[in-house]
C-alpha cells in the first residue's frame, strides 16, 4: 500500500521548518526498483491518493510508468523502429516519412504532450500531397501504440481518430484522384510495338494482368503455369513474390544503401495465379522459351529493373515522345517521335487492366482475385470465383486486345523484320 513522507526544504545548506510530502508506492512486478516514489504534494493524504491511483491501475493493467512518460518520441520511435522487423520497402517508406516529415516537428516532443488536435492540425499543414499527411498520422499512431504496449503510455490520444480536412484539400485530393489514367487497348497495343518485343512485353503484360510493378520483376520463365477446374483449363502467371527498391537502414535509421531485392508478396491476396487471355498466353509462351535470365522482364545488363530507369529509358519515351535531335559529336540525329499517351505510367497500366475488367463485366469475386486485392465485406466469404466467371473474363479481354489490333489494323504485335 502507497504511504507518504514529508521532504524537507533546504535553505543554504541548513533544512528548514517548511516541507513537501512524497509518496512511494509498490512498482508491478519485475520493475526495477521494486519502489517509486513521486515528490511534490502539498499534503500527506493527497500523495497517499495519488500513489494508491497508481496501484490500482498496476492491478487493472493500464499504470503508465511516469518515467517513461518524458521520453520523447524521436527517441521512442528510432527504439519502435529498431524492434520491428517488417518488409524492407516498409521499413525505407516509414523513415521516409520519419526524416521528412514526421521528426522535424515531432522529434523532441515528450510523448505524454503530443494530442490528437495538434497532430491533425500540423498534417493538415504539411507541405506533401493529402495520402502521404494521413499515412504521417498512421504511422504516429502506430508508434504511440507501442508507447502503451511498454507502458510508457495510458492512451494513444492518435487510436481510432479520423482525420479532417478542408473542402479545398478534399477537392484537390478527388481531382487527383480523376486524373489517374487508363489507356485504351489501342494505345497499349502502340505503346508496346514502339518499346519493342523486349520492354514492350512487359508493357503489354502489366496492361492485361494488372500485375503491379515489383511482381512483374520477379516473374520467371518458370511463373507460367497452368489452371484446370473441371473441364476449364487455361495458362495462367503465378505471383508468388515481388522485386522491393529500398535503401536499407541501419537499427539507428542510418542510410546503408539503396537495395533491389526479392520478397514475398505483400498481402495474402498479392500471392495469386493471374487467368490469361490465349493472345497473351502464346505471346509470354514465346517470350519464356526465348529468354535466357533467370526473370522475364529485365534491363540488357541484367538485373533488376530500377522503376525509375524504366520510366526514363522506356516509358516517358515511348508514351510521352520526343523531339527532333539533331547530329553533334558524339550523338546521332534521330527523327522527332510523336506522343501516343503523354504521363502514361506503369501503374496507370495496372488501373487500365481492372478497369477492362469493369468494362466486360467481370464478377467482383473474380476481379478483385485477379488484381489481387482484399474484397471488402461479407460478400467475401460467401461468393467464389467459378470457372464460367473465368471463362467469361478471358473472352472478354481476348475481345479487347482483338478489337484494338482491329481498329489499328494490324495481324501481329510486333512488326516483321
Amino acid at each position: 500500500m502507497a504511504y507518504a513522507e514529508k521532504v524537507y526544504k533546504v535553505r543554504n545548506g541548513k533544512q528548514t521548518k517548511q516541507f513537501t510530502w512524497r509518496v512511494k508506492y509498490k512498482a508491478p512486478e519485475g520493475h526495477s526498483p521494486a519502489w517509486l516514489t513521486r515528490p511534490g504534494f502539498p499534503t500527506k493524504k493527497t500523495a497517499e491518493d495519488w500513489g494508491d491511483r497508481q496501484e490500482a491501475d498496476i492491478r487493472a493493467g493500464r499504470w503508465a510508468d511516469p518515467e517513461l512518460t518524458q521520453a520523447t518520441f524521436g527517441a521512442w520511435a528510432r527504439e519502435w523502429m529498431a524492434a520491428k522487423a517488417p518488409r524492407g520497402h516498409t521499413v525505407t517508406t516509414r523513415w521516409a516519412r520519419l526524416d521528412a516529415h514526421i521528426l522535424p516537428r515531432w522529434e523532441h516532443v515528450p510523448i505524454r504532450q503530443i494530442t490528437w488536435f495538434d497532430a491533425e492540425q500540423w498534417a493538415n499543414g504539411l507541405k506533401c500531397d493529402d495520402i502521404t499527411a494521413t499515412h504521417c498520422l498512421t504511422l504516429m499512431s502506430q508508434i504511440l501504440t507501442g508507447a502503451v504496449d511498454k507502458q510508457m503510455l495510458m492512451v494513444n490520444p492518435l487510436f481510432g481518430r479520423r482525420r479532417s480536412r478542408t473542402a479545398a484539400a478534399k477537392a484537390a485530393v478527388q481531382e487527383k484522384e480523376q486524373a489517374d489514367l487508363w489507356a485504351p487497348p489501342e494505345v497499349v497495343l502502340r505503346l508496346a510495338r514502339r518499346a519493342g518485343p523486349l520492354d514492350g512485353m512487359h508493357i503489354l503484360a502489366t496492361a492485361f494482368t494488372g500485375l503491379r510493378w515489383g511482381e512483374s520483376l520477379a516473374l520467371r520463365p518458370s511463373s507460367l503455369g497452368l489452371r484446370t477446374e473441371g473441364d476449364f483449363t487455361c495458362p495462367t502467371l503465378d505471383v508468388v513474390e515481388e522485386v522491393a527498391e529500398y535503401a536499407k537502414r541501419g537499427p539507428a535509421g542510418e542510410k546503408l544503401g539503396m537495395v533491389l531485392d526479392l520478397e514475398p508478396v505483400k498481402t495474402r491476396e498479392s500471392k495469386r495465379r493471374i487467368d490469361l487471355p490465349p493472345f497473351l498466353a502464346e505471346l509470354l509462351a514465346e517470350y519464356a522459351a526465348a529468354c535466357k535470365a533467370d526473370f522475364l522482364f529485365t534491363p540488357r545488363g541484367g538485373g533488376h529493373w530500377r522503376r525509375g530507369n524504366f520510366g526514363k529509358q522506356v516509358m516517358r519515351p515511348c508514351a510521352d515522345g520526343r523531339k527532333e535531335v539533331t547530329k553533334t559529336r558524339g550523338r546521332a540525329a534521330a527523327a522527332a517521335v510523336a506522343p501516343i499517351m503523354a504521363g502514361l505510367t506503369m501503374r496507370a497500366l495496372r488501373h487500365t487492366h481492372d478497369t477492362y475488367q469493369d468494362q466486360i463485366g467481370v464478377k467482383p469475386a473474380l476481379a478483385f482475385e485477379q488484381a489481387g486485392h482484399k474484397r471488402p465485406g461479407i460478400k467475401a466469404v460467401y461468393q467464389h470465383p467459378t470457372p464460367e466467371m473465368r471463362r467469361v473474363r478471358l473472352e472478354g479481354l481476348q475481345d479487347v486486345f482483338e478489337g484494338g489490333m482491329k481498329a489499328l489494323g494490324w495481324q501481329d504485335v510486333w512488326e516483321k523484320s
